[in-house]
């Protein structure tokens, strides 16, 4: 099993960051990745608990599909895969916590893969293509 930890600050305030980060399509430019959203979620949020999105990654990796399983306004997303990854865990914890200047995300993610030495392999990938990612972001006023 493999885990990886982003934070990242922004001088926004939380509901804000959490509004960006929470629409599906926002999240091609931070992944790396084609984004589509597939459905609405069930909890009265668009982007709640059961809206699913599917990931395209540049080249010759398939395309997968991710699942909101927690969604707390303006602190906390949660997702899983739920469709198309030789990953046999794929978690997502994405929390919004205020600063004095705006907020703060911290985005961690947990893998693990029947194949032995996959997770590690992917977890590089995601350490380059989200780090670069969130480094290269912004976010509109």
């Amino acid at each position: 099993m493999q885990r990886m930890r982003f934070d990242k600050d922004f001088d926004l305030p939380p509901d804000q960051v959490f509004s960006f980060f929470a629409e599906h399509e926002n999240l091609g430019g931070v992944l790396g990745a084609e984004v589509t959203r597939l459905s609405d979620g069930t909890d009265g949020h668009r982007n709640g608990v059961g809206s699913s999105r599917r990931l395209k990654p540049p080249g010759p990796v398939p395309a997968f599909e991710e699942t909101v399983t927690e969604f707390v306004p303006d602190e906390k997303i949660v997702y899983k895969i739920t469709k198309g990854t030789p990953l046999n865990h794929h978690l997502g914890t994405v929390t919004f916590a205020p600063t004095e200047s705006g907020t703060h995300m911290e985005w961690n993610i947990e893998i693990g893969a029947a194949f032995p030495g996959l997770d590690f392999i992917i977890s590089k990938v995601l350490i380059r293509n989200i780090g670069g990612g969130l480094d290269r972001m912004s976010i509109p006023a």
